[in-house]
């Protein structure tokens, strides 16, 4: 009797001291979860930071990985359409399945940007029909992911809500300090033409001030033509262009031929926040990376 005790009064303390386990399809989602979560959560991510999320391998230990989460926070908008959905079907995890408790669609926590009003088809480019899907390149939309990941938490572990809420608070206060800092950074160079590689950067050049005048990709997801590239020569001359932005997934040939030819500087950045990294030095690494772009003009 005494043993079943002991054994009954150790279950009790590892249950009392489990982790929430949160799978993030993404760098930046894995970023505010921790920050939000805690030494309350365990969370994984399910693409690398260096990996395009449009193309991520559906492998058999990230189907272990949902397997196992209570809670799957994902992008939406279809960044992930061609490989999330396989994780989360052969998972066989009901707490994440569409509906389930532990689903979460970060992208109902926004408001989209270029949501398109025609009909789509592929001749237009790889066009999301929830629009363009790169919210968390706009830091104030990161302060209401990280409320809304709390408020998910709180309802699956009610007992830590006190926890997740004051977590998420003490972010929103810090991210926007730091928000006015990179807004003073970034404001001598308001209205600046840049030119970027995907249409992926409108919800921080809308926020930064900048003026994307141009795309390396002619349609979201092709590769540029020499005729469209002919015409980019022209455009970055004509506006004096001073940097192409792109994450680093992407080749930079192209925008390293134009750089050479018109003066620009190519910009590489990386896609997401790494996988230790806070949210908040992930993109301040971006701000300093643009503002010693244009400085150098």
């Amino acid at each position: 009797m005494r043993h079943l005790l002991i054994a009954l009064s150790l279950l009790a303390a590892l249950t009392a001291s489990a982790k929430v386990n949160v799978v993030a399809s993404i760098g930046d989602l894995g970023a505010l979860a921790r920050e939000v979560g805690g030494d309350k959560v365990d969370v994984k991510v399910l693409s690398a930071p260096t990996e395009d999320p449009h193309f991520v391998d559906a492998k058999p230990d990230r189907i272990l990985m949902v397997s196992r989460a209570d809670l799957l926070v994902f992008n939406g908008m279809e960044l992930e359409i061609g490989w999330l959905p396989v994780l989360v079907t052969n998972s066989r995890n009901e707490r994440v399945q569409v509906g389930g408790p532990g689903y979460l669609d970060a992208s109902t926590l926004v408001s989209p940007k270029e949501v398109p009003l025609q009909k789509l088809d592929r001749s237009m480019g790889d066009i999301h029909p929830g629009g363009n899907p790169h919210y968390t390149k706009d830091p104030r939309n990161a302060v209401k992911v990280a409320q809304g990941i709390a408020a998910k938490l709180a309802e699956l572990d009610p007992k830590n809500a006190a926890v997740y809420r004051a977590n998420a608070a003490r972010f929103e206060a810090d991210l926007n300090a730091r928000i006015a800092a990179w807004e003073r950074a970034l404001a001598p160079y308001k209205g600046t033409p840049i030119v970027t590689y995907h249409k992926s950067w409108i919800y921080f050049v809308e926020w930064a001030g900048l003026n994307e005048v141009a795309f390396i990709e002619p349609k979201p997801g092709l590769p540029p033509s020499t005729g469209h590239v002919t015409n980019l020569f022209g455009v970055i001359r004509a506006q004096k262009v001073p940097i192409i932005l792109q994450e680093q997934w992407y080749s930079a040939s192209t925008s390293e031929l134009l750089a050479k030819n018109t003066g620009a500087r190519v910009v590489k950045v990386p896609g997401m926040t790494g996988l230790s990294q806070r949210y908040a030095d992930g993109f301040n690494d971006l701000v300093v990376a643009v503002v010693k772009g244009l400085a150098n003009k």
